[in-house]
């Protein structure tokens, strides 16, 4: 797919240069100095050889064809060199020249140019503004980073240079090979989307990782990440998700949706590990490219120290993994294998003074354990301690079926049995709850590349309903829509509603009160308020005709006083709702990656805790289900302390209809109900309120 930019058999530098410390001088040198074994062709107008290599004034004067062309001429000449490389054959370019969009407008319409001269022809551009490219398996380093890696299995994105340079530092220091490194920068052209889809058929890469500011077209990624992620594992750390990115919205569920909560959402839909800093990401990727993944959760501890096996006992607890069960047979195993005062339950403790040869016996036993999924090997380097011994006798225990994964602590004194680790492809980690975290973020991967396929049902709805209200509204030119039209709307999609109607009178008022039935509730309807209950909006449990009179009475004289500019349409009338959990259900439409649906209990898990989870639309039962499971109150649904279990599944349906609204609605900007009372399992659940919010470019183009 980018056979040309991976391994060009020929690469043209425009801009070479012989002074050092110039970009086209380092790019030049590390291609001859680093093995590449293809043509070079250096480009520079005052020189006829470059470091031993015959220099070329121009492009055109080299009598041959150019597979890659890497570009390091300043800004006002780039333009010039893409042409060249292009009226040359190139296949693909590497734009490593800065000054083009980041800068001004004036960058942003040169870079536009060169990315239309190249989609123009074919050629795939990678850039402008990168660090360059490495392969090592094609012994390439088009890039000006000095450092030429042993080859490895770890490919990485990344949209910064820096930080590219940052992994290929961290990778050289833990002496762990990479397979390429590529820098994207402004990603005119190549994507992060393009090099997941070709990395994921590369057979030189088993983990792929990447650093991300940001992402250009967020259905097309995870459509793509999907595919990649059910072939190999896809860790990302994505920077620039603070508040600072995130919008203003109405709704509860767009003030809590974030830039962070959208692509949190994106990666779980598609599969992709989320790194949540540097330390993660390395630890994530040494785990998956040296070990295999865990069929279970089941975790067998092996440490020389007693403490050390409880923090990790803690951590393997905590992190949502179990300390595996050791059966009879296992313990007795280990008994006729370890000394009397050693520990054969879990963890097994094999005591300071443990030689290799007895924590070979422990791991290999534990390993072997029909009830363990996985192995941690923990070891504080002590005076009797062999640690470079014990690190070769336990990577002999692993059987590429199980994951064994060391934390070997013992500062400058456990250097040497960490390198000895490494080289033997055991990952080894400076604290056991950053190895657990790893451990459960390969536990996590494999239930998704082993889950169910998605089935998203599909509801007998009234969609011609929902057009008429959604279609008055835009002629109008009017994005919020009324409680009324908002539950006329929910109706149309299987949702129970209380009996109600807007009313224009006090009279009319007590003639829905006396049709809906005793109590009801009275809400003003303005499109100018949105928080009815600040302003005196809201009376609930009204039982006669006096109260429904002087209730519509009051918020008539008192509103117009508090709020004179609002516009009134009346007061909306229904029956109370039963009692219940409240419970909110709401959507938002993020500009990136489409409608993220939002769970949480009402009052203060949502105002004060924030206690929410959410989940990119479409939803499957499974997916209802999870997001609930996500909340930190979730058992206040299931029922605690003697109260009773709420229909956990009427909650789980209702997330469906509105996953199945807003798909088939994409005009739906944001939209709320809430609260939805709960009832008891088979009793009644109702959306005693609701707001809906159109886009308003759809309101405004019709």
């Amino acid at each position: 797919m980018l056979e040309k930019l991976f391994k060009p058999s020929s690469i043209a530098v425009i801009g070479a240069s012989s002074a050092p410390g110039k970009i086209g001088y380092l790019v030049l040198n590390h291609l001859v100095t680093q093995g590449y074994k293809g043509t070079i062709v250096p480009v520079n107008p005052k020189s006829d050889t470059i470091l031993g290599v015959k220099a070329y004034k121009d492009l055109s004067s080299f009598d041959g064809t150019v597979d890659l062309s890497v570009i390091t001429v300043p800004t006002e000449h780039v333009k010039n060199a893409v042409i060249a490389s292009v009226e040359a054959g190139a296949g693909a370019l590497v734009v490593i020249t800065a000054g083009f969009k980041e800068v001004d407008q004036a960058g942003a319409d040169l870079e536009k140019e060169i990315t239309d001269i190249c989609r123009k022809h074919n050629v795939r551009m990678l850039g402008p503004n990168v660090l360059g490219l490495i392969n090592t398996y094609h012994s390439m380093n088009a890039s000006f980073d000095s450092h030429m890696l042993k080859t490895g299995n770890i490919s990485v994105i990344s949209q910064s240079g820096a930080i590219c340079g940052a992994i290929i530092r961290w990778a050289d220091l833990k002496e762990i090979g990479l397979a390429k490194v590529i820098s994207i920068g402004n990603k005119a052209d190549i994507s992060e989307i393009d090099l997941l889809e070709a990395l994921a058929d590369d057979e030189e890469t088993k983990v792929i990782v990447g650093y991300l500011e940001s992402i250009a077209d967020g259905q097309e990624f995870i459509r793509a990440a999907e595919k990649v992620t059910q072939k190999k594992p896809v860790i990302i750390f994505k920077a620039g998700t603070s508040s600072a990115g995130m919008k203003a919205a109405s709704s509860h569920t767009g003030s809590l949706a974030g830039t962070d909560v959208a692509y949190g959402a994106a990666f779980r839909r598609s599969g992709v590990i989320r790194a949540d800093n540097f330390e993660e990401l390395y630890d994530y990727a040494t785990a998956f490219s040296m070990q295999p993944v865990p069929r279970g959760k089941s975790v067998a501890i092996v440490t020389n120290a007693g403490g050390l096996g409880v923090i990790c006992a803690d951590a393997v607890e905590n992190g949502g993994m179990h300390v595996a069960q050791l059966d009879h047979q296992t313990a007795t195993a280990l008994k006729k294998k370890l000394p009397n005062a050693a520990s054969v339950g879990n963890p097994i403790d094999v005591l300071g003074d443990a030689d290799p040869e007895r924590y070979q016996a422990a791991v290999k036993t534990a390993i072997e354990a029909d009830s363990v999924d996985a192995v941690v090997a923990l070891l504080t380097v002590q005076d009797l301690t062999r640690g470079i011994d014990i690190a070769k006798v336990i990577s002999e225990c692993t059987n590429g079926i199980k994951p064994l994964l060391a934390c070997f602590m013992g500062g400058k004194d456990a250097v040497p049995a960490l390198k000895e680790l490494v080289t033997r492809n055991l990952p080894d980690y400076p604290s056991p709850e950053r190895m657990v975290a790893s451990l459960k973020a390969m536990y996590e991967y494999n239930l998704w590349i082993n889950r169910e396929p998605r089935v998203v049902t599909r509801f007998p709805v009234n969609k011609r309903r929902v057009e008429r209200v959604f279609n008055t509204y835009r002629r109008m030119g009017n994005v919020q829509i009324g409680e009324a039209d908002a539950k006329k709307v929910l109706r149309a999609y299987g949702f129970s509603v209380p009996n109600g109607s807007l009313c224009i009178s006090s009279g009319m008022a007590i003639d829905v009160a006396e049709w809906a039935g005793y109590p009801v509730a009275m809400k003003i309807v303005s499109r100018d308020i949105i928080h009815k209950s600040d302003v005196g909006g809201v009376k609930i449990n009204l039982r006669n005709r006096e109260e429904v009179r002087d209730a519509y009475d009051l918020m008539m004289m008192r509103i117009p006083s508090i709020m004179p500019e609002a516009r009134i349409d009346g007061v909306y009338v229904e029956q109370m709702a039963p009692k219940g959990r409240e419970v909110i259900l709401g959507m938002t439409r993020d500009p990136q990656f489409g409608p993220m649906m939002m769970f949480g209990l009402g009052g203060i898990f949502v105002e004060v805790m924030k206690d929410v989870s959410f989940h990119l639309a479409p939803i499957t039962k499974d997916e209802a289900m999870q997001m609930l499971v996500n909340t930190r109150s979730y058992d206040l649904l299931k029922g605690v302390r003697g109260e009773a279990a709420v229909d956990i599944d009427a909650i789980a349906i209702s997330l469906q209809y509105i996953s199945q609204l807003v798909t088939d609605f994409p005009q739906v900007m944001e939209m709320d109900i809430n609260p939805f009372i709960v009832g008891t399992v088979g009793g009644p659940s109702m959306a005693a309120d609701a707001r809906i919010t159109l886009l308003e470019s759809w309101v405004k183009n019709g």
